[in-house]
């Protein structure tokens, strides 16, 4: 018996200090990460027939869609433009890889302060630190002069 528990005592030291110096295993594997991930911020300005252009602060926070090699986004809209006060989650899409420069295309429908679902569109271009694209929509199509047109130029917050 005596012996059994010698044995039993060097085996437990041996995968001790088989374990010592190792980092720990990771639980799960990391996952890569997104140029576009996290907050942006910037101007978005609005031209409709017969108003003057304005213009107001907007962000944009970018998540990547899982599975899509990291070209797909569920994107976080909040407009403080005067026209256009909105909170909406749209889609994006980087093209033709998950690098800057890419080429983004960003579309989706909004609840406009009118009472009705618009719509938007926004093509143009991201870079590791700037998004410049056309902004474009409808609000309420029922209404007369909702078509928008513009621009928004973003910022990567913390860059």
């Amino acid at each position: 018996m005596k012996r059994s528990t010698q044995h039993l005592a060097g085996v437990l030291l041996l995968l001790t200090l088989a374990g010592c110096g190792r980092e720990a295993t990771p639980t799960s594997p990391s996952t890569p990460r997104s140029f576009l991930e996290g907050v942006w911020t910037g101007t978005v300005t609005i031209e409709r027939q017969g108003e003057p252009t304005t213009s107001g602060a907007m962000t944009w926070t970018f998540e990547v869609m899982p599975g899509t090699n990291l070209q797909s986004f569920n994107v976080r809209i909040q407009s403080q433009h005067a026209f256009l006060p909105i909170t909406a989650t749209v889609l994006s899409q980087i093209t033709p890889g998950n690098t800057p420069p890419a080429r983004i295309s960003t579309q989706g429908t909004y609840p406009s302060p009118r009472g009705c679902t618009g719509s938007l569109l926004s093509v143009g271009t991201a870079d590791t630190r700037t998004i410049d694209a056309d902004f474009s929509g409808v609000d309420c199509p029922s209404l007369q002069h909702q078509t928008f047109t513009g621009r928004v130029q973003l910022t990567k917050a913390g860059t």
